[in-house]
């Protein structure tokens, strides 16, 4: 019984070793990683005073903002991940996004269409929220233009969600644009 029992010691000892070993660069990352959240809320809420002042609307500060802290915010993920992983290269994590993008690009092409469709009318703006507009077989009064999709309510008071893709690409009637 002894005997069987000394293998599965001495793999919990090197793993516990490993685990002691590995912990600095553990901490190190995710302090890294919180300096890099630190860093994107500052360069969010940054970005989106400096569009306000540009002249932009809120919701267009708002979506670039955002847009602004996710970018940090994802070379903090890349950066705390090469400190906690040694052997992981800045190349071979290139490599590897470079790979899964396509991937993730087919799997998150609506979404993408979306969004991309969804600054198009934020900057742009043919219609505003509480304008009454008509699209498709749906008609009400805007509510809300989130980077997604636009929410309509219905004349009997009903929320419509439209996907922004839909909205830019097919006609819709602006009732109270003149």
């Amino acid at each position: 019984m002894a005997w069987q029992l000394e293998p599965l010691l001495t793999r919990f000892q090197t793993l516990t070793q490993s685990l002691l070993v590995s912990l600095p660069n553990v901490a190190l990352g995710l302090v890294l990683f919180a300096l890099f959240w630190f860093t994107a809320g500052v360069v969010r809420r940054s970005v989106q005073a400096l569009a306000e002042r540009a002249g932009q609307p809120t919701g267009i500060a708002l979506v670039f903002g955002r847009l602004a802290g996710w970018v940090i915010l994802t070379l903090g993920v890349l950066v705390a991940l090469t400190v906690v992983f040694p052997t992981l290269t800045a190349a071979s994590l290139f490599g590897a996004l470079g790979v899964s993008g396509v991937a993730i690009g087919f799997a998150f092409k609506d979404i993408f269409q979306n969004l991309l469709a969804g600054l198009l009318i934020l900057i742009t703006r043919p219609f505003r929220i509480g304008d009454q507009i008509v699209s498709g077989e749906h008609e009400g009064t805007v509510e809300d233009i989130q980077v997604r999709a636009t929410l309509l309510r219905t004349y009997d008071n009903r929320r419509v969600v439209i996907p922004n893709s839909e909205l830019y690409t097919n006609r819709v009637i602006v009732n109270t644009a003149y």
